[in-house]
């Protein structure tokens, strides 16, 4: 299998059970939120994904995926993916389409 397709199968395993899981850090992450997400909301993005995922792009809780921990529903409407710039893309236009606010998010960016 390629790399990603094993990414996928462990990703979809993970998502399948009821426990909670996150992964180690993704390296780059930071800098690709920063990319996405501007310097308006870059800090805001971190702390969110921090809180997520500890900003892993492994990281499941039920089926929750990814380093924004999208739901089922929203990876269906803005997008997902096995690598991290679909992930934080996916996110941003999630955000967006929510006016820039981070009420669909668990964790709040001051908490």
């Amino acid at each position: 299998f390629p790399s990603h397709d094993i990414l996928l199968m462990g990703m979809a395993a993970a998502a399948s059970s009821s426990s909670a899981y996150w992964g180690p850090e993704t390296p780059g992450a930071i800098a690709i939120i920063c990319k996405q997400f501007g310097p308006r909301y870059c800090r805001e993005a971190i702390r969110v994904a921090r809180c997520e995922s500890n900003i892993s792009m492994l990281s499941t809780n039920g089926q929750y995926l990814g380093i924004f921990q999208m739901g089922s529903y929203e990876r269906k409407t803005y997008g997902h993916g096995p690598g991290i710039y679909a992930q934080v893309a996916a996110a941003y236009r999630y955000f967006a389409a929510s006016g820039y606010d981070w009420s669909p998010w668990e964790c709040k960016p001051w908490s």
